[in-house]
């Protein structure tokens, strides 16, 4: 991570592609994902940032994003091979870090090949990558589930991933045990998952 992760201030200027970010005095310039850029507060508003601090040779650069969650991502996609800063935007800007997870989780290539930039074999990398890196309670909040399941499911899946299930086959497993038994305690659950 670099020297400045966080940045507080007023909002000086504002467009799609980037902020200037008025610290005391400093105006700091910060290039946004669209998904962060649509929750900006009006110009002359406070506004806070979770900051990506990329320094190069000749250059020093800062990531703004709404979230931790999505300054996570971008970092997680900087480390896979082919992938820089202007593709990681365009991935964020075509997909909340929710829809992202979601699409991690399930393999959905055809989903991450529709952003703009992104082909059919960065889309299997970013899942191939980053599977193993989403949160399994993540993902089903991300499509909806995680609200309406049961504390019992969440704890199943957490219990199938800590016995070495990858993440998307311990959120299955719970998943089909769940729907076949939705009061069952998570002990029932972890049980009629593994009989699978």
């Amino acid at each position: 991570m670099g020297l400045i992760v966080r940045l507080r201030g007023t909002l000086a200027e504002k467009t799609p592609s980037g902020l200037v970010l008025d610290c005391g005095g400093v105006g700091y310039g910060v290039t946004v994902p669209l998904s962060t850029f649509d929750r900006l507060p009006a110009v002359g508003e406070e506004a806070t940032l979770h900051i990506f601090h990329v320094v190069r040779e000749d250059d020093a650069l800062l990531f703004g994003f709404a979230t931790a969650q999505e300054r996570r991502f971008f970092q997680a996609l900087l480390g896979i091979s082919g992938i820089g800063p202007k593709l990681a935007l365009a991935v964020l800007s075509g997909l909340t870090a929710r829809e992202l997870a979601a699409a991690i989780a399930e393999g959905d290539v055809r989903r991450l090949s529709s952003i703009s930039g992104v082909g059919k074999k960065t889309a299997e990398r970013i899942v191939m990558e980053l599977r193993d890196k989403v949160d399994p309670i993540e993902a089903m909040a991300a499509k909806g589930g995680a609200d309406e399941a049961a504390p019992a499911l969440r704890d199943a899946i957490l219990s199938l991933v800590a016995l070495g299930n990858r993440a998307e086959d311990a959120r299955a497993m719970a998943q089909a045990a769940f729907e076949k038994q939705p009061g069952a305690s998570v002990q029932e659950l972890i049980r009629l998952a593994l009989r699978k």
